[in-house]
Formats: structure tokens, sequence, C-alpha cells
């Protein structure tokens, strides 16, 4: 795969003494989203709720042009004929049907392909998320923010009990390898830049990863990514999500994701832990066994330690001249 290109952006110092980007040091900014907001909603088998959140997304009141384009990624059950009842009545509703189920995050990239405003903002067909809260979103967009995240920390959130241990072991497993707090890795409400996305389609995944992907490469990358905490609802019809399998995807996602932008992350921690097993062995080794020997066992984790040690350097090498 072809490795997108990436800009570093320019920064400079804030009058708090922060690093900022260019478009945070005037006074005066264009509002982004003033020339149009477009409004991606995946639908996959959600023929029970989809037409009340088409409704109430085509009403917002968001200070500009707004265009809902509903993906239909191949439902099997009443959705198309649902979206088609909508589209019949509501002027700002788009329709694209992907023929076969091809994934969340086709289904994702399929309207971002089809946009034509900068701000786009994504969320799900299942009413789980509040509409509300997307012009709070749109602000963050227009203050300078290139990704902003409808965090799920608010008052009420409705996330079932058996999922909540593998969302806080992958969110703070991410939280660790890309430097910072993630509030929320993977959730499903967001505005971004349009040519955020753009950047990184082509290592966006076709399923569920999309959201966990795109925010470990907008935050390993220095994209400035702001947090919104909104309610999460219990959702309408039942979950896509399997919690042993998508966990253990998730997991392998966030190192690989990791590894691409910021390979010492991962080979670090790893070098560490070979390098804790070699001393204790070194001391038993030397000061316990008798009389002293250096054994196998020792040997053989020196080379481990110095090959992976050696490893994460050149791909942090390989991954730093990529960015010339």
């Amino acid at each position: 795969m072809e490795r997108p290109a990436i800009e570093s952006p320019q920064r400079t110092e804030s009058r708090t003494g922060g690093l900022v980007l260019p478009w945070e040091t005037g006074v005066h900014r264009e509002r982004l989203s003033k020339h149009g907001i477009t409004i991606v909603v995946p639908v996959y088998n959600e023929e029970r709720g989809v037409a009340g959140v088409m409704e109430r997304l085509s009403r917002l009141e968001l200070g500009a042009r707004i265009e809902v384009i509903a993906v239909n990624d191949g439902s099997k059950d009443n959705t198309a004929a649902v979206l088609a009842e909508c589209a019949a009545r509501i002027p700002n509703l788009r329709v694209i049907t992907h023929r076969k189920n091809q994934g969340y995050g086709a289904a994702l990239k399929t309207g971002f392909t089809h946009a034509h405003t900068e701000v786009v903002v994504i969320t799900d067909a299942d009413g789980t998320y509040p509409e509300d809260k997307i012009r709070e979103l749109i602000e963050c967009i227009d203050d300078g923010a290139e990704m902003a995240v409808g965090s799920r920390t608010g008052a009420e959130v409705n996330i079932p009990t058996i999922r909540k241990p593998a969302k806080w072991f992958l969110k703070q497993l991410a939280s660790f390898l890309a430097g910072t707090e993630i509030p929320d890795l993977n959730s499903g409400l967001r505005a971004f830049r349009r040519d955020l996305v753009m950047q990184y389609r082509p290592i966006l995944p076709q399923g569920f990863s999309f959201t966990t992907t795109i925010t470990l490469a907008s935050l390993t990358n220095g994209h400035r990514v702001e947090y919104v905490p909104v309610n999460y609802a219990k959702r309408a019809g039942s979950s896509k999500i399997r919690p042993i399998k998508d966990t253990l995807g998730f997991t392998a996602l966030i190192i690989r994701t990791v590894l691409y932008f910021n390979p010492l992350k991962v080979f670090y921690p790893v070098a560490f832990a070979v390098f804790v097993c070699l001393c204790g062995l070194l001391y038993y080794d030397l000061f316990i066994e008798d009389p002293p020997n250096l054994g196998d066992k020792t040997v053989l984790m020196f080379v481990a330690f110095v090959q992976v040690l050696t490893v994460g350097l050149l791909a942090d090498l390989i991954e730093k001249k990529s960015r010339l």
C-alpha cells in the first residue's frame, strides 16, 4: 500500500506559551462551515430508527446550508424503502446505496467522496447520539480544530456493561501509545475538515475501526483534535459489534496504526520488558547460581533485546525518511 503523503503543520508560539497551528494565530477567522455542512450517516439494517434520525438531522439549525447523505450499506431489512420514503419528503437528504454490505468504514468513505463541503459530520442511524451537540462540534472546527469528537462522557451514557472492560482497556492502550489522553477512542459522532479524512483515506479500514484509525492517525501526526462531552442513548435495534472478536481486532489495529506512524512507541516498551528479563537472568547467573555461569537463556535474551531495539530504530528511521 502506498503511504499517504503527510505534511507536518507549521507551528508558532501562542500567547500562553503553547504550540498552535497557523490558523490559530489570527484573531479574525472565517467560519469554514458557512459554505455548507454535510452530514454523513452510514446505515445498515436500521429500519426502526433511521426515519427519525433523518428528520431530526435535516431540521438542524447550524447557521449554514445542510446536506444529509445516508449511505445504505446493503441493508437486508426494510431500510431501503424507509430511506426512499424519507428522501421523497426531505429535500436536503441524498441516499446512496451499496448493493452489498461493505462495512461501516466503507460507507463513511463513500459519504466523504460524495460530500461537496469542507466540513463533514458523521453520526449513527440508531438514534444513540444527540443531534443537538453537532453545533458544538461545528464550532470547534470553525475555531481551528481538524476533528471534533463527541466524547461519550456525558451525564447519561448507556454502554452495555459487558463492553465496558474492553473499551477501558482499548482506551488506555491507545492513550499510552498515542502519548495523549483519549476520552473516547471510537465515538461515531464527529465533525471533520474533509481534507483530513481524504489525506488518510488509503489507510482507513472498511469496518468499524475507521474511527479508531483516524483518531490515532490524527493524534500521532500532530493534528488538532477537540472533544465535546455528549450523552449516549440506548440504541434502537441490535448492535453490530461482536465483543470478543472486535476487541481483539481493535487491539491489533491500535498497535499496527501506531507502528505505522510512531514505531518507537511500540518497540521501546517491548525492548524495556526484554531488558528487565535480561537483567533478572543475568543476576541469577552471576549471583545465585553456584558456580556463576552465563546461561543459554541469558544469551538468547540479550540477542532478543538487541534485535528488538535494532528493528525499532530501523522502523523509526524508515518512518522519518518517508516524511521527507
